[in-house]
């Protein structure tokens, strides 16, 4: 599992290792992705039919969390960043790999290791940038690469066939494009179209001498700022390697460039442009490895540079979001470094530090801006998370935020949230540090049980997680959490996702930009693929209403809901390129993507779409693939046609794309690889790079778009435009209206205002979900779930104090709305309740029952509820020593001891307050560790019947074993040498049984309780089979459904709770033993009698046959309850007077007596028999303090037990017990048997 942030904003940057972008793996079909340049407000566009490679410098790192997770999905453009929107664009997701991918320098275009990626390498898979620790600081420099391996050798799907047919003479193709063969307009478009050509005012630069050149990296530094920087390379996929680099830069916004290869030197190669973030006049250049490992460092722009020599390789950089000399350098020998000097000098920081797991302080949530978090290696292999100052990480200034260990690559610092993962049985279990304080774990639905998690976003105080559940293979359920990250509740079930050509993991879901809370998301329903929306932030989803006309004005006859429109929602792997959609913070009302109308997603007969009413209401724009820029703050939108050939047009519209017009931008046709948009507010100068044949120079075209525009957009050019759903105004609690232009007026809009004005609405029940535990039913409310108590909210308070009682709902994070049923929704403090101790456990901090001789081993106590700060604890560590302590409290950080001798020791603590008491006892094996053991028994019992218990174990075949068992109280183990054991209970009621399991150095062990009564019956119960669809089939699930069907068969039959018990069997079908109970109550009233328990029987069948015995798994979901088959009525013979049969069996009773009189007579003179009869009176050591026997000890024959004394002599000769070296793992299940014996 991974967790990979994918955020736009303000942050740190650092250079993604696999940057270098592979059109090869780009997705099925080639696109023209655009690099959309968040914090610069720089847009590139790369063609996918071009095979050139565009890097922008700016460009993120992916942050890619190896164990726990955090997926690509697609998001809006941010900030002043342009994107292009087409179905041809490759999907974008995290790859999964071991290597995490923390946020990319706004600086770096890629790391250094990116060229060995091979000709297979697609584009730069660095995620947007986040805010924080792994994000791009505002103004973040914007830079791109290029890359071109031959023109026109790749074609877009949905090209015409007349265009497939011309793709075969692609070079006569390319002749006559070349000679002014017009392009024709779109099929069928006229009264859409103009048919006009107009002209653009543009200019051309060609890199002369660069032609075997198939990549380059750009920067445009933007704001006011002419300067634009480019480094093209030559990489040779056969040596795997830069062979040949050349400088490029304009002082003039493009128009002409001067080359500085004397500037850094004529044999010097380069490999990577940084800018830094802070200071966009500060360049940074990186030496080819191969060559020589040095710097180029420049402060005035790029116009001069000095050189610098390292003494390490450098991977990846990562800026400080605020201090624009700082740096932390990350070496390919897994070294950090830190510099104060802008990589003039460099001090190491620490060793063993895993890739991309390192992070600066966010200055919101940290004071000390010079801390750095990162994940280290311990000697022993082992992974820490450590927090250390930049200048001074010493063994002793070294901080360690989460104790113990985490799993590899698993550390995350985003935002104001700090995740971790660590494995314990099997199963991952996430935790959370919200503003850096103590770590919380994560508290998913119980049954959620997750196959893989990734965290999508943590904006605005909340975590969006997507996790794969255990029923799931290819879907993705979305959870949302509260302001900590801890409880999460489902926002959507079963989204889709898919792999990309490298493994990595790509969620359909989209965040639309500027419109907080929407999202659109591709569900999978009946395995048909649908899209919805939300304006909540997945409280509230639905689908998409199809246009009413196509592009040719016929009206579409598409009826909700078994018609609507869907779309792609897969965005580039570049996190600065779009894909199939594009939504931009400052047009909040402009949707572009590719899609289909129909009753599911389909990969045919895409078209275009444009939505102006925020996904209200959608227009078809085009019939074929289209790649859409937003100019001027999305008052102009740019559309340029997938093609494998060379073109020299392109269509604007001015009013949000009802009407489009035909402009020239070049005279000669122009194979396309991207396209640089200007960095700023207005965004209208772009340079489109292209070549005009296969081996000729870059060709780079200034286009200026402000000679489109007569003049500046007034106050009365604009109208207002109120954000809404489907007529409902108010979108997160709050109505909020925009400006926007009039269509009619063709002016210029510049700088962003915003929203006009915003007004908080009155909240209804709309603007609160479900809270934790909670699940929305048909009727709309929100109840508890089946496995979910209330009432646990109050365990961990104190007398005095108050908690805050849910009403089952919360407020959706960031909703803005006031008074209304806010009150009534809210949760309410409430004193906590006075309670005696309740579920006491002790347990030792790694969650093992073993120590090692004289070593700390670190108790704690568990408690799961009772008044913490008044009561005194009592533990008995059962080497004769004990310690007290004056409140619960005191014993947080663990109760530490040392064991001078090896054993087992018993070791106990009692908890007591003015209102109770409770205890509880560990085993501490001190010093053997199998993998698992399961203890068979009967759930229930009668009273003087021999019971046979089992050991079952995996893997069986374990060599020499040891079983040694626990009954009740008693302090003296019973050791055997077989996995099974024959006993009797003489007392009614409930008592427990323990084995422990040794085999070499590991000890498992498991503990059941068993009811013992005179009589009983039982009756087998069967279950409609939807019940088997949710079943995971582990032991907590089966004891919340026994519990679950026991108050169904309370309600339905009236009978007392205290005469029936459930058990959920293992294994599916799902069935179950339901157990007939005569009870006695504490007022000593008469048990039940035979006839009784047979009534009762009668009464559960004749209700369980008339199938009035249901429940309610979860909303939508019944259960159904049946009989199957009665397995005993009764147990015991009740007649008054004795068959010949019990007779006889009482004959062979005695017979059998009386041989086992004579063997143990004679046993001296048996070979064998001693070694299970003999018995030790005297030991070497006392190990467990005695404790006086039950009555109702079972009776376990003397021939099959000997003492621990006896059975280690026999075993080991002379050793002592004390030589064993034992590390145990505790598994107390108290799992329901597999089967019963009656």
């Amino acid at each position: 599992m991974e967790l990979r942030p994918c955020k736009r904003g303000a942050g740190q940057s650092r250079s993604p290792p696999e940057s270098l972008s592979r059109p090869a793996a780009m997705g099925k079909v080639p696109g023209w992705p655009l690099a959309l340049l968040a914090g610069a407000g720089l847009f590139l566009c790369t063609l996918g039919w071009s095979r050139a490679e565009i890097t922008c410098g700016a460009c993120r790192a992916p942050l890619q969390p190896g164990r726990l997770p955090h997926v690509w999905t697609g998001r809006g453009g941010g900030g002043d960043g342009e994107a292009a929107a087409g179905k041809g664009t490759p999907a974008a997701a995290p790859r999964r790999q071991a290597q995490p991918e923390p946020s990319a320098s706004p600086c770096p275009a890629g790391g250094p290791a990116a060229p060995r990626a091979g000709p297979a390498a697609s584009s730069s898979s660095s995620p947007p940038a986040r805010r924080g620790e792994a994000g791009i600081p505002p103004g973040a420099a914007p830079r791109s690469r290029l890359r071109r391996s031959g023109a026109g050798r790749r074609r877009a799907r949905g090209v015409p066939a007349v265009e497939r047919e011309q793709q075969s003479r692609e070079p006569a193709a390319a002749a006559a494009a070349a000679a002014g063969s017009p392009e024709p307009p779109p099929l069928g478009k006229a009264t859409r179209f103009g048919l006009e050509e107009l002209k653009l005012h543009s200019t051309t630069f060609a890199l002369t001498g660069d032609s075997a050149h198939n990549q380059a990296m750009v920067h445009w530094s933007g704001h006011n700022s002419s300067v634009i920087l480019i480094l093209t390379k030559l990489y040779d996929y056969n040596l795997g390697s830069i062979t040949e680099s050349s400088l490029w830069r304009s002082t003039d916004y493009g128009t002409t460039y001067e080359k500085l290869n004397d500037k850094v030197g004529l044999k010097t190669i380069l490999s990577y442009l940084y800018v830094c973030p802070t200071n966009k006049r500060k360049i940074m250049l990186l030496t080819d490895p191969e060559i020589e490992s040095s710097l180029l460092i420049s402060s005035d722009e790029g116009a001069s540079y000095q050189k610098y020599r390292l003494n390490f390789y450098i991977q990846s950089l990562l800026f400080h979001p605020k201090q624009e000399d700082w740096i932390l350098a990350y070496s390919q020998d897994q070294k950090l470094y830190s510099s104060v000097e802008f990589g003039r000098r460099w001090q190491l920081l620490q060793e063993g530090v895993a890739p991309n797991r390192f992070y600066w302080s966010v200055m919101g949530s940290s004071r000390e801006p010079d801390l750095v978090h990162l994940e280290a290696k311990t000697v022993d292999g082992h992974a820490q998370y450590i927090t250390c100052r930049m200048q001074n990480c010493t063994e002793a200034t070294r901080s360690k935020p989460f104790p113990g260990y985490i799993d590899p690559d698993s550390l995350i610092v985003q935002d104001d949230y700090v995740f971790v993962q660590l494995t314990s049985g099997g199963r991952p279990h996430y935790y959370v540090s919200y503003r850096r304080n103590t770590f919380a774990q994560m508290k998913l639905p119980k049954y959620s049980l997750p196959k893989d998690m990734h965290v999508i976003s943590t904006d605005e105080n909340q975590v969006f997680a997507a996790v794969q559940e255990w029923n799931q293979n290819d879907t993705y359920n979305l959870y949302i959490s509260d302001t900590r990250g801890v409880y999460f509740t489902l926002a959507l079930e079963n989204v889709k996702s898919s792999r990309g050509l490298e493994g990595n993991v790509m969620i359909d879901l989209y965040e639309v930009a500027g419109i907080k809370g929407m999202f659109l998301a591709n569900k999978k329903i009946d395995n048909q693929v649908k899209t919805f929306i939300t304006y909540n932030k997945g409280r509230d989803w639905r689908l998409l209403q199809a246009p009413d006309t196509d592009l040719r004005g016929n009206p579409v006859h598409c009826l909700l809901p078994y018609c609507s429109l869907h779309l792609h929602l897969k965005v580039s792997e570049n996190p600065y390129t779009s894909g199939n959609i594009a939504s931009r913070d400052t047009a909040p009302s402009i949707i572009v993507a590719s899609g289909n109308i129909g009753t599911e997603l389909s990969d045919n007969d895409i078209s275009m779409f444009v939505s102006s009413d925020a996904g209200n209401t959608w227009r078809q724009i085009f019939e074929e693939e289209y790649s859409v820029l937003y100019l001027d703050q999305g008052g102009v939108l740019v559309a340029m046609k997938h093609t494998s050939l060379p073109i020299r047009h392109l269509w604007l519209s001015f009013d949000e794309g009802r009407s489009w017009s035909k402009y020239s931008f070049t005279s000669i046709p122009l194979f396309v690889d991207g396209v640089l948009g200007e960095p700023g507010e207005e965004t209208l100068i772009m340079t489109v790079f292209g070549h005009f044949s296969h081996r000729s120079e870059w060709q780079l075209v200034k286009v200026d778009y402000k000679s489109i525009f007569d003049r500046r957009c007034a106050e009365e050019d604009y109208r207002p435009w109120q954000l809404h759903s489907q007529g409902e105004a108010c979108i997160m609690g709050a109505k909020r209206i925009y400006r926007k232009r009039k269509s009619e007026k063709k002016c210029m809009q510049g700088k962003y205002a915003g929203a006009m004005a915003s007004e908080p609405c009155v909240c209804t029940e709309a603007d609160f979900d479900c809270d934790y535990g909670y699940e929305r039913h048909s009727n709309g409310q929100c109840l508890p779930a089946f496995w979910y108590n209330p009432s646990s909210l109050s365990k961990d308070c104190s007398f005095g104090q108050s908690y805050l009682n849910s009403t089952g709902y919360r407020k959706v994070v960031s909703n803005n709305c006031t008074d209304g049923v806010r009150e009534q929704y809210t949760a309410k403090p409430q004193q906590c309740p006075g309670k005696a101790p309740r579920g006491l456990r002790i347990v030792t901090s790694d969650g093992k029952l073993t120590a090692e001789q004289g070593h700390n081993v670190t108790l704690v106590v568990q408690l799961e509820e009772g008044d913490v700060q008044r009561m005194i604890i009592q533990v008995d560590f059962g080497d004769g020593i004990a310690v007290s302590y004056a409140n619960l409290s005191s014993t947080q950080d663990g109760i530490k001891h040392v064991y001078q001798n090896v054993g087992i020791f018993r070791v106990t603590v009692q908890v007591e307050n003015s209102l109770g008491l409770d205890s509880a006892v560990l085993y501490l094996h001190v010093t053997c560790p199998l993998e698992h053991v399961h203890l068979s028994l009967p759930f229930v019992t009668t009273k003087n019947k021999e019971v046979n218990a089992t050991a079952v174990l995996w893997p069986n075949q374990a060599g020499t074993l040891t079983y040694i068992w626990w009954f009740g109280n008693n302090t003296e183990p019973l050791v055997t040498l077989e996995g099974s054991i024959t006993f009797t209970f003489s007392v009614e009621g409930m008592n427990t049984i323990t084995v422990q399991v040794s085999a070499g150095n590991t000890i498992l062990q498991d503990t059941k309780t068993i009811a013992v009564y005179e009589r009983f019956q039982s009756l087998r119960l069967s279950f409609s089979p939807n019940l088997d669809e949710y079943n995971p089939d582990i032991p907590e699930w089966r004891r919340d459904i026994s519990r679950v069907i026991k108050r169904a068969l309370v309600e339905a039959t009236s009978i007392s709770s205290k005469h029936i018990l459930v058990a959920v069997l293992p294994g599916l079908p799902t069935s179950a033993e339901l157990f007939i109970l005569p009870y006695q109550g504490a007022t000593g009233e008469n048990k039940r009698t035979a006839e009784d328990l047979e009534q009762i029987s009668e009464t559960l069948i004749h209700k369980l046959n008339q199938n009035l015995v249901q429940f309610v798994l979860k909303p939508g979901v019944r259960v159904l309850v049946h009989a199957a088959h009665l397995t005993a009525a009764p147990l015991v013979d009740l007649t008054p007077s004795h068959s010949g049969s019990a007779m006889l069996m009482l004959l062979s009773v005695v017979f059998v007596g009386l041989a086992i009189f004579v063997i143990y007579k004679f046993k001296r003179k048996i070979p064998g028999i001693n070694v299970y009869a003999q018995m030790q009176n005297e030991k070497d050591q006392e190990m467990v303090s005695p404790v006086s026997q039950r009555e109702s000890m079972p009776n376990v024959p003397q021939s099959e037990l000997m003492s621990p004394e006896q059975l280690v002599d026999e075993k080991l000769d002379t050793r002592p017990i004390g030589s064993i070296s034992i590390a145990a793992e505790m598994q107390s299940t108290k799992e329901i048997p597999t089967y019963v014996h009656v």
